[in-house]
Parts: C-alpha cells; sequence; structure tokens
C-alpha cells in the first residue's frame, strides 16, 4: 500500500501546479481588483490596455468587469487540475499542458474584456 501523501503527489504534476496555483492567483488578484479598483487611469495597477485607457468611463468599466472576469477564469483554470486525474502524461507534456491553458485563459480573458469595452461604448 502506498503511504505517500496525497498532496505530495498532487503537487508533483507540472500541471496541478500551473492550473490550481495560477487559477487561485487569477481569483485573489480579481477579488483584490474587485474590491479596491484604481479610481484613476494609471501605469502601474489594473486592467491596462489602450482602449481601456482612453478615458475614465472606460477606465472605471473595465477594471469592475475585468474583475469579474479574471475571478470567473481563473476558477475554470483552478478546475483544470481535474485534467491531471483522466490523463497520465509525463511531466514534460503535462507542464505545456498547463502553460496552454494559462495561455488560453489570459487569452480568453483579455478578448472578453476588450469585447465588453467595445460593445458598451462603441455600439451604434
Amino acid at each position: 500500500m502506498d503511504t505517500e501523501p496525497i498532496f505530495t503527489t498532487l503537487f508533483e504534476n507540472p500541471l496541478n501546479n500551473i492550473t490550481l496555483l495560477g487559477g487561485f492567483v487569477f481569483m485573489i488578484m480579481g477579488y483584490i481588483m474587485y474590491v479596491f479598483p484604481p479610481k484613476k487611469i494609471n501605469s502601474l495597477y489594473g486592467y491596462r490596455t489602450k482602449r481601456s485607457m482612453e478615458n475614465q468611463e472606460k477606465w472605471d468599466f473595465a477594471q469592475i468587469y475585468s474583475s469579474k472576469e479574471m475571478m470567473k477564469w481563473g476558477f475554470v483554470l483552478a478546475c483544470g487540475f481535474l485534467l491531471s486525474f483522466i490523463t497520465h502524461f509525463d511531466n514534460t507534456i503535462n507542464m505545456n499542458i498547463g502553460l496552454g491553458l494559462m495561455f488560453v485563459t489570459v487569452f480568453i480573458l483579455f478578448w472578453r474584456v476588450e469585447k465588453a469595452i467595445k460593445n458598451q461604448f462603441e455600439a451604434s
């Protein structure tokens, strides 16, 4: 019988590390941005893109919307660790899958927020 603790084996898999830890970071940062959104346009803190920094109204919308999206997609990314229970790849492949999921999550986050800003402010 294997007596190795479940947490030790769980965190030896890069897929678990990337998805769980990355997802939790997204959720925590999304929550912090939601509770403490940056009040003024700045280049240090907040959701900063060319479109979101065009004016204060877009900035305010982008901060709240992006924080909600970040929490939602962070949760989805964190659930990606479940893949390790149905796949049995080596660590290199698991790392590539985890990094791929992280990249896709970041892409979806930016795409959805930019689309929402455009729809909110540039609709005819």
